[in-house]
């Protein structure tokens, strides 16, 4: 190619990049100033000069749906029936939730704790009149939280930065009261000074007057974790099981002192219920349950399943959601540093009481399944590839005498690779069918992911295009790419709860790309991009190929980047760079340092648009908060905890070892010429101009990925454990169509390298 014509070549590919950043920002700017004009409509609206709501929060630690039962617990059955129900994720900081923990993130509306304390029910607090309390201090008929400066002080110097006493400053600063019933309440609804102006110690000790006095009540009713308590610990230190009559007993108590808050609320107040805490070392999912005004005019919680902005999940929501949901209620506007928001009612208003009861039991159920087997899921994964690969260095390295055998060899071993690629789809796939309703959910599970690697694989390796070096992997591509982003096009619902996805108990995330998934769809997209434009490439038509490329990296960044579908912060910047650096090395462009840098910079440019942006929206995701604190200074504190996070994950052996395996695998075994021909790379580049550019494009995205993302090695790994089972499966097929050529019964030992063409 002439330097003129390399210069034309890189303008286009320039040009491409541009235009497919000016598309993106063109497809997000469309929804971006109606949401900001509805949100400054909404703001607008809003009273802050006083409250205009009642609100009610009902905080029952340890409470699950298997808890509520008509008969048990009729109150909270019937409650569950009137109102708009869902599974509440309670993750704080910790992998449990203690009560105190609950309840300090209620009042900050961030993941806050109680740090270096017991799992235990909170401290009774300081009242009027108790000795060593100052005059005043608490306020006559209030409470003062104790240990509360110290609280908020450990709290602030916490990655999460919470700001407890954040929700009781919003109330008192409008002009209203707080009224808390029970030592836990006075910690959720205590202001900066940790006062509230109203206690009672019990639901039965409240006076009638102040059920009414206050806008904000807060209510603990701690009869299910108190049961736990009491059935204490055994001498090796681990809890003492709760019998089933046992907790049930305690339910009943709970809901009895449920109905006794709901006879004293006063008419039109909202009422908000949350099992705001674990009741051991293992998580669970815990109830939610919302009844009253919204705090939107005229519009109440109608029955059905809740959901909010912040998981975008039908009958589910978050624990940080409940300060964003009380402040819409009283009708106060939401502080930057209360990241939740506010429940609303979804579909499913035709269900009944039973149906939203079974279907939010099934939430915990599916959670706790995959927790118990995702980390073994990814030992096995890497130790079934870790087979595959000393398995396949034995086929491809040994010289068969037998035309025959090694025919079987070389085929059941392209086969088995192919079933190694499906893998990583079919766990997302397996969230098309209700494993967790059948009676061994686990084994059900493992037997979809299986299933549907093998009808993968089939597909892939027995249509008209099965002869191909590229296309059997080239189909199992697509269907990942395809099926990842329809998925989060469409609410992300299988990536809820499935072996590579997220986990509402972990509560990473709960729409849009995890990181093992935006791993995944970028190399499957890199991979479906380089080898749809392979044809072209052959036949000279430079720009069709970059043509392709460009059309499946616009669509690719605009599905992991854009906050509506994927909401991939690390993936643009990931992506724009490998899809450049494919186009230009599918044309036969000369790539240098300097071009990649330009590249990761417009990727960079790109992504923190998107964020600014998103940050002028009613509700914005991490990439909007991002942006605002980039502009408040504190963006620095957050690179810092994900590059810590990044470094940190060197120590998931899981995914090092299975990486380091793949990587071994690459270079001793197909990098490595054979003892009788040219390496299998070698020969499977010979086949596939556009399998060069494929892999290092794929490995690029994984590397940068893996730098920008708080998951670390764990992006690479997911990486190479999609590439390096098709990169096997392709160059088997390479050498089985290398055999069938020379049509000799044995291979020839003095072909080299040099001289070797398919």
């Amino acid at each position: 190619m002439t330097h003129r014509g390399a210069a034309a070549e890189t303008r286009r590919v320039v040009a491409t990049i541009v235009a497919v950043g000016a598309a993106l920002l063109a497809l997000f700017a469309v929804s971006s100033p109606r949401a900001h004009a509805a949100e400054a409509s909404a703001t607008s609206a809003r009273s802050t000069a006083a409250p205009t709501g009642r609100v009610a929060i009902i905080g029952i630690p340890g409470l699950k749906w298997k808890d509520v039962t008509r008969a048990g617990t009729p109150a909270l059955w019937r409650l569950t029936g009137q109102g708009a129900a869902g599974a509440l994720s309670i993750r704080t900081t910790r992998v449990n939730t203690c009560p105190m923990d609950g309840w300090l993130t209620v009042s900050a509306g961030q993941r806050a704790r109680l740090a270096h304390g017991d799992c235990a029910l909170p401290s009774a607090p300081v009242t009027a009149g108790q000795p060593g309390a100052q005059p005043g201090v608490p306020p006559e008929g209030g409470a003062l939280a104790p240990g509360w400066q110290t609280i908020k002080d450990d709290n602030t110097r916490t990655s999460y930065h919470a700001q407890v006493g954040l929700l009781g400053d919003a109330v008192r600063g409008a002009g209203g009261c707080t009224l808390a019933v029970g030592p836990g309440a006075v910690f959720g609804l205590a202001d900066r000074a940790g006062r509230v102006d109203r206690y009672a110690p019990s639901p039965d000790k409240v006076p009638a007057a102040d059920w009414s006095r206050c806008a904000l009540v807060g209510v603990e009713i701690d009869d299910i974790f108190r049961a736990y308590l009491t059935a204490g610990v055994d001498a090796e230190g681990d809890q003492v099981p709760v019998t089933d009559r046992d907790r049930a007993q305690a339910a009943r108590a709970a809901d009895q002192r449920v109905a006794q808050v709901l006879a004293g609320l006063p008419q039109g107040t909202t009422v908000l219920v949350a099992g705001l805490s674990d009741t051991g070392v293992k998580p669970h999912i815990r109830v939610a349950v919302a009844q009253g005004p919204t705090g939107e005019s005229g519009k109440t919680y109608e029955p059905g399943y809740l959901t909010s902005s912040a998981t975008r999940q039908t009958a589910l929501i978050t624990l940080t959601d409940l300060t964003a949901t009380t402040l819409k209620a009283l009708g106060l506007q939401q502080p930057k540093e209360a990241v939740g928001s506010a429940w609303r009612t979804a579909e499913g208003g035709g269900a009944t009481t039973m149906e939203k009861v079974d279907r939010l039991r099934d939430e915990d159920v599916a959670a706790q399944a995959i927790r118990h087997v995702q980390g073994g899921f990814w030992w096995v994964l890497g130790g079934a590839q870790l087979v595959l690969y000393g398995i396949a260095g034995v086929a491809l390295r040994r010289r068969w005498n037998v035309p025959a055998s090694r025919a079987r060899i070389l085929s059941g071993t392209r086969f088995v690779a192919l079933i190694g690629g499906a893998v990583p789809v079919a766990t997302f796939l397996t969230g098309l069918v209700p494993w967790w309703n059948l009676p061994y959910p686990t084994l059900a599970l493992i037997a979809a992911v299986l299933g549907f690697s093998v009808l993968v694989a089939v597909l892939a390796s027995t249509g008209p295009w099965r002869d191909s070096v590229i296309v059997p992997a080239l189909a199992i591509t697509a269907v990942t790419a395809l099926t990842l982003a329809l998925d989060v096009m469409a609410g992300s619902r299988l990536q809820l709860n499935t072996l590579m996805g997220y986990n509402a108990i972990i509560a990473g995330r709960f729409y849009g790309f995890g990181n093992q998934a935006f791993s995944l769809f970028a190399v499957a997209a890199i991979l479906t991009a380089a080898w749809l434009a392979e044809r072209p490439v052959r036949a000279g038509r430079r720009a069709v190929a970059v043509a392709i490329i460009a059309a499946v990296g616009t669509a690719a960044v605009a599905v992991d980047g854009l906050p509506a579908w994927g909401s991939d912060f690390g993936g643009v910047i990931a992506m724009v760079p490998a899809f450049a650096v494919l186009g230009m090395m599918a044309t036969g462009q000369r790539v240098s340092a300097l071009r990649v840098g330009l590249f990761c910079l417009l990727g960079a440019a790109l992504v923190l648009l998107i964020s600014y942006v998103n940050s002028r929206s009613a509700n914005p995701t991490h990439l909007g908060r991002f942006w605002q604190d980039l502009m408040d200074g504190d963006a620095w504190d957050v690179v810092v905890r994900k590059f810590g996070a990044m470094l940190r994950s060197l120590g998931y052996w899981p995914f090092t070892i299975a990486l380091a395996g793949a990587i071994g695998f690459l270079y001793f075994v197909l990098m490595r010429p054979l003892k009788w021909r040219a390496s299998l790379l070698e020969r499977l580049y010979e086949r596939s101009p556009t399998m060069r550019p494929a892999l290092v494009c794929a490995l690029t995205v994984g590397v940068v990925g893996t730098l920008v993302n708080d998951s670390g090695v764990v992006i690479l790994s997911v990486a190479f454990s999609l590439g390096t089972p098709l990169v096997l499966a392709a160059a088997v097929r390479a050498l089985e169509l290398d055999l069938a050529a020379e049509g000799t019964s044995a291979p020839r030992r003095s072909e080299s390298p040099s001289t070797s063409r398919g």
